[in-house]
C-alpha cells in the first residue's frame, strides 16, 4: 500500500499519449535517435520485427522465421537494434534495416516446471555497457545475469533464484549507467543495484512490481505494475519517485534522448496488441 501511495503522491509527467495499434501482441518497443519507433510483436500476420514512424506507418519490417517468443528490442549507442528470444535464449544483432550481423546463443535454458511459463524459458532483456560489454538477464528459469564481450565470448555469469542480496525471481530487464547495472526483479517487487562485476549495491523496494528498465535524461525510468501499470521516473541515486504517468502495459519501456516515451501494452495493460507514444506537452 505505501508503494502505491508513494507513486500516487509524485508529480504528473508533462506528457500527452497517443495510442498506435499492431498486429499482435506488441512484446517490446525502442525508439531510435532520428524518432524511428521498432516494435517488437508476435503474431502471425506480420513480421516479428516492424519499424514505423511517430503516425504509426510501417517503414519496414524483417524477422519471419527467425524468432521463438520474441521478447525484448533495445537499440545501442551506434543504432543496431538488437533483440531478446525468450523462448530460445537467442540474441540477435541487425542493422537498422534489418540485416542481421551478430548471433549468441546463450543456452542452458531451464526446462520444465523450472520455467516460469510454458513457453517462457530462456533470456529476458540486454543493456550495453562500456566497451562493448553486454549484460544479459536470462530471467524465465535461470535466475541470473550474463556478461558477453562485443564479440559474442561469455565473459561471467552470476546470480540465482531467491529473495536475497543478488539472488532474483524473474530478473526482467536490465539497465547501465556509469558504473551500475540495475536489474528489475520483478517477482520480487524491487530493482537491485550491481557493479559491473555483479556485486551487490544495495536495492529499491518502492517502485512496485517492475518488469522494464531504461536509463535516460540522467533518470531511471521504470515501466512497473501497482494496482494498475505505471511508468515512473526515478532519481538514480536515490530511488526517489521523480514523476509517473499511467501506461498501456508494464512489459516494456523505452526513453529517447528528448525524453519522449514508448511503451507497449502487453501484459496486463488496457490494450495488448498496441503500445503508446508519449510525446512532450
Amino acid at each position: 500500500m505505501c508503494f502505491a501511495l508513494q507513486a500516487q503522491d509524485a508529480p504528473r509527467l508533462p506528457l500527452e499519449q497517443v495510442p498506435l495499434n499492431s498486429v499482435g501482441t506488441v512484446s517490446s518497443v525502442a525508439i531510435d535517435r532520428s524518432g524511428v519507433i521498432y516494435v517488437l510483436q508476435r503474431g502471425d500476420k506480420a513480421d516479428p520485427v516492424i519499424a514505423v514512424n511517430k503516425e504509426g506507418q510501417t517503414l519496414r519490417s524483417w524477422g519471419k522465421g527467425m524468432f521463438n517468443v520474441p521478447h525484448s528490442i533495445r537499440i545501442d549507442g551506434d543504432g543496431n537494434v538488437w533483440t531478446v528470444d525468450a523462448g530460445s535464449s537467442t540474441i540477435l544483432k541487425f542493422t537498422p534495416q534489418g540485416k542481421k550481423v551478430q548471433q549468441i546463443d546463450v543456452g542452458e535454458m531451464a526446462v520444465g516446471d523450472k520455467c516460469a511459463f510454458p513457453t517462457l524459458c530462456g533470456t529476458t532483456d540486454i543493456t550495453f555497457g562500456p566497451n562493448g560489454r553486454l549484460f544479459i538477464s536470462d530471467g524465465y528459469g535461470n535466475a541470473r545475469i550474463l556478461e558477453y564481450t562485443a564479440d559474442g565470448k561469455r565473459v561471467k555469469v552470476w546470480g540465482s533464484a531467491g529473495t536475497g542480496p543478488g539472488q532474483f525471481n524473474i530478473p526482467h530487464g536490465i539497465a547501465y549507467q556509469g558504473t551500475t547495472l540495475y536489474v528489475a526483479d520483478r517477482g520480487n517487487s524491487r530493482v537491485q543495484r550491481f557493479d559491473l562485476s555483479g556485486h551487490y549495491q544495495g536495492e529499491w523496494t518502492n517502485l512496485g512490481r517492475s518488469f522494464a528498465l531504461k536509463v535516460s535524461g540522467g533518470a531511471l525510468w521504470v515501466s512497473t505494475m501497482f494496482a494498475k501499470p505505471a511508468i515512473l521516473k526515478v532519481d538514480l541515486s536515490t530511488g526517489k519517485i521523480l514523476g509517473q504517468i499511467d501506461a498501456p502495459g508494464p512489459h516494456s519501456i523505452n526513453v529517447s534522448e528528448a525524453g519522449e516515451v514508448v511503451a507497449s501494452g502487453c501484459c496486463g495493460g488496457s490494450n495488448p496488441n498496441g503500445y503508446s507514444w508519449f510525446k512532450k506537452n
